[in-house]
């Protein structure tokens, strides 16, 4: 199973050269296996997407939820305008609209000048919740977590391997706050033994006191749950759009200072590959 990261800013793209080595598309992660991609979120980051095959006629789109940051480069995606390929989308499901109707208020004028029905693609739509199914060689198991939303958090399996995807989350909002309760803890179901995780990580912990309720954790948070629920691998996300380059690497030393300990964590980068085998 092979994730590479597209996108890690958070909010709104953002670009120049103090924010070269991290990268400033917003979110997208694709997981690739045995000829089959998962592309998780449509931010401007689905925009470095390409098919290691031409031949690939399956797309599967795993939306976390419909913010505009996991959204703006949905329309720009290449296999949507082309009429061989079956995309298919999923994203939480809603008490009140559909997924189509959802997405045509930005896949539509003024905001987008093609609508959904012109699209050539084979479109199909998948809303989900409490979920668990399967992708070709992947089984998915998706929840509802803390954020704005609905929104959801994917934990992925092909063989042993697990891989899990939660970019907007506030753990610390929950019932139990950070208490280290399993039993209520937001997003532990979908995070425990996982290889690799990557999670929201937009604050430090002093902004966080000033941002609570936004919907977003703070990097010692992350690092806390990814301990607590026994994560080989973190790589934080949805990176503060204000944060320069040289900001996140000073963040990435100070926190192995005061957080170094068995866990493996660092800053996603855009263009970084991990083979989870």
């Amino acid at each position: 199973m092979k994730i590479s990261i597209k996108g890690v800013r958070g909010s709104i793209p953002i670009s120049g050269p103090e924010t070269s080595l991290y990268g400033g598309n917003t979110s997208c992660v694709t997981v690739l296996e045995d000829g089959w991609i998962l592309v998780l979120d449509g931010g401007t980051g689905i925009q470095r997407v390409t098919l290691p095959d031409i031949s690939i006629k399956r797309i599967d789109i795993l939306l976390t939820h419909l913010h505009f940051d996991h959204l703006q480069g949905l329309g720009f995606f290449g296999p949507l305008f082309d009429s061989s390929k079956e995309v298919h989308i999923w994203a939480p499901a809603s008490a009140t609209l559909d997924l189509r109707t959802r997405i045509s208020r930005y896949l539509s004028p003024p905001l987008f000048p093609v609508l959904i029905r012109d699209l050539p693609c084979q479109l199909s739509w998948h809303e989900i919740s409490r979920s668990y199914f399967e992708i070709g060689p992947f089984s998915i198991t998706s929840r509802s977590v803390i954020h704005p939303g609905p929104t959801l958090g994917y934990r992925i399996r092909h063989k042993k391997a697990v891989f899990t995807y939660i970019p907007d989350h506030e753990p610390a909002l929950g019932p139990s706050g950070l208490l280290l309760d399993k039993k209520w803890l937001s997003g532990f179901d979908l995070i425990s033994e996982a290889d690799l995780l990557i999670h929201d990580a937009q604050y430090t912990a002093t902004e966080y006191l000033e941002k609570i309720g936004w919907g977003h954790s703070s990097m010692e948070d992350a690092i806390k749950l990814a301990e607590f629920a026994g994560v080989k691998r973190l790589l934080f996300t949805h990176h503060d759009p204000a944060r320069t380059d040289s900001q996140l690497s000073g963040l990435q030393q100070d926190l192995l200072q005061t957080h170094g300990s068995g866990l493996n964590f660092e800053f996603a980068k855009e263009g970084m590959e991990i083979d989870l085998g």
